[in-house]
């Protein structure tokens, strides 16, 4: 939940950097060298993106026994460096820069801006704006560290057990470290919502297992056991665990549980410390925008009454003619149509379908895109400890080659996930969306913090977007109940615009934002639920979807109206895709830049 996705680099970093940085001079050269300071510095504070990139080896071998800082000192620290770099930004002459020279600077002036005037005039939360609770049902260590042990820490050699056991103390400071701040906002009058508490301490409980049942012990010691590397390493974990991670977890939450009587109901970010204004800030920092919370809520309205129309028209050809659209969703539903057995395999036959999708879609690629993505994808079920709360998401490749991309798919209640909706849902984690987009911008021939910076307008735009490519693709043709999907899951983004604007700016209660959300796509209670909660603790993100996407559809129409005859939408992706993540402003000229080259 960080505005700044990541950034990385390697010992050596101004050697990473591209050629025409390495020869540039002038304020091309110190924007360079600011862009290699920067990744270094935000990579010494982050050992977790270390690993994520697979650079924990070598120099940075040390890196892999270590979490970050997450105690208020390690807060005021990070706000300090962005200060600090955004300073030594500001003194690089960007009137001399042109080109990705400029777009790089924008970018990185976008970031380091945003979150330096969200810094100054908030103090809970963390760093920047967006993400108000230290502790809620999706945010938390507690939430965040035993996937990212499993799933990202690798186990090769007696060292990266070593360096697991490590992680397991540093992770139990860290809950510490949390409570300390969790205490700090309190003092504020920032307590998250009565639900978001209730659900934070339902997955911790899930969390605290028995040493033998619990995930954190046994994915070091099966891992370890199927290396053959020598030492009983489940008890090694179970150690740890057992004496340092579990009391931690307990008085997490005991910490949450003396909330409960301090909690209130109210779902938006209204409610905190200049909410009004916090709630801009998330919008600002989400939707790389300045548009207004009234403009947000008009979009997706007016993107639904549009949606709308289509799904009228393919409900009418499946024998669905009573009701609004949201009413004949919820009649989908209930009819069962495409649910699999909720069983684990049911569940294993869900993820075999999709990886036809996947190998459908590789292969028709190039009709629409020039360069293609060299990183792997594998669809994987999101774990049972962890499900309950988490959305189906993306987790990228490292840039070593030794992780491949993974979708995650949250496969808790196979009716919650009808097949008719996982194709385009597949279309927008893995390709053509998120495994194409951040794939190709780590091996595009961008400086190194370019590489692995994101910005949530555009990566979700670009997801979002790309499911409508695959429509114009044909990939639907004479299949209606999965055009509705894609539809259901367009329907989903317009209602988030809608709904987010309305618990945060309209003071929504969080029942009327689930009875808003599905009156528009007529998701199950729980699931509309688990997204509503997911608003009001993440405001504004839920918004990037639709407004990146919108805006990459007018770049889109407006480079067909300048170009004519000579507009190529393998060309126009290729500009889009490897210019890397950026705010959306950097995008529009990285567009005027593709039609003027394609002018010439």
């Amino acid at each position: 939940m960080q505005t700044r996705r990541g950034l990385l680099v390697a010992a050596g970093a101004a050697a990473l950097a591209g050629p025409a940085f390495a020869q540039a001079t002038g304020a091309a050269q110190q924007l360079s060298r600011l862009l290699d300071e920067v990744v270094a510095e935000t990579l010494a504070e982050s050992p977790e993106l270390v690993t994520s990139l697979g650079l924990d080896k070598g120099d940075r071998a040390d890196a892999k026994a270590k979490l970050h800082d997450a105690s208020l000192a390690g807060v005021a620290r990070s706000k300090a460096r962005n200060a600090d770099q955004l300073r030594r930004l500001k003194a690089i002459d960007r009137a001399a820069l042109t080109g990705m020279a400029a777009v790089n600077y924008d970018t990185l002036l976008f970031e380091l801006q945003s979150t330096d005037d969200a810094n100054r005039a908030f103090n809970y939360g963390g760093t920047g704006a967006g993400s108000p609770y230290v502790l809620a049902q999706i945010s938390g260590a507690w939430q965040e560290v035993p996937d990212f042990l499993d799933s990202q820490h690798t186990i090769e050699t007696r060292a990266d057990c070593e360096a697991y056991v490590a992680r397991l103390e540093a992770f139990a400071r860290m809950m510490d470290d949390e409570a300390e701040r969790v205490r700090h906002d309190v003092g504020l009058g920032v307590i998250p919502p009565d639900y978001a508490i209730k659900g934070a301490l339902a997955g911790m409980t899930l969390l605290r297992a028995a040493p033998d049942k619990a995930g954190l012990v046994t994915s070091l010691g099966n891992r370890a056991k199927a290396k053959g590397i020598a030492g009983d390493w489940m008890a090694a974990a179970s150690a740890a665990y057992t004496a340092k991670v579990v009391p931690a977890l307990d008085r997490q939450m005991a910490l949450l549980e003396s909330l409960k009587t301090k909690a209130t109901h109210d779902a938006g970010c209204w409610k905190l410390p200049d909410g009004e204004a916090y709630y801009a800030a998330s919008l600002y920092a989400q939707t790389t925008t300045r548009i207004s919370p009234d403009e947000v809520h008009k979009l997706g309205r007016d993107v639904t009454a549009e949606l709308s129309a289509r799904a009228d028209v393919l409900f009418r050809q499946l024998g669905f003619t009573k009701g609004t659209v949201g009413e004949r969703y919820i009649a989908l539903y209930a009819s069962k149509q495409g649910v699999y057995p909720n069983t684990d395999a049911g569940k294993a036959q869900i993820i075999t379908d999709l990886n036809k999708v996947v190998k459908t879609i590789t292969a028709r690629l190039p009709e629409q895109f020039g360069t293609l993505p060299k990183a792997p994808l594998e669809i994987r079920r999101i774990p049972a400890a962890t499900e309950g709360g988490a959305s189906t998401h993306y987790e990228s490749a490292s840039l070593d080659g030794s992780r491949p991309g993974v979708y995650w798919l949250n496969l808790r209640d196979t009716a919650e996930s009808p097949y008719w909706f996982l194709p385009t849902t597949t279309y927008h984690e893995g390709l053509p969306g998120h495994h194409m987009q951040i794939s190709m911008q780590r091996e595009a021939d961008l400086p190194m913090i370019r590489r692995v910076m994101g910005f949530g307008a555009y990566a979700e735009g670009w997801a979002l977007y790309s499911e409508q490519v695959v429509q114009e693709m044909g990939l639907y043709k004479g299949e209606p109940l999965n055009e509705l999907g894609y539809i259901h899951d367009a329907l989903l983004r317009s209602a988030r615009l809608v709904t987010d604007s309305g618990l945060h700016h309209l003071k929504w209660t969080r029942e009327k934002a689930i009875a808003e959300m599905r009156a528009i796509e007529g998701d199950p209670e729980p699931l509309a639920a688990q997204e509503i909660e997911r608003y009001s603790v993440w405001p504004g993100q839920a918004c990037s979807y639709m407004v990146g996407k919108v805006t990459i559809l007018k770049l889109r129409e407006k480079a067909k109206a300048a170009l004519g005859a000579k507009f190529d939408p393998r060309k126009f992706h290729d500009a889009v895709l490897l210019s890397g993540s950026m705010p959306l402003t950097a995008l529009e000229n990285v567009v005027d830049n593709y039609i003027a080259a394609t002018k010439a």
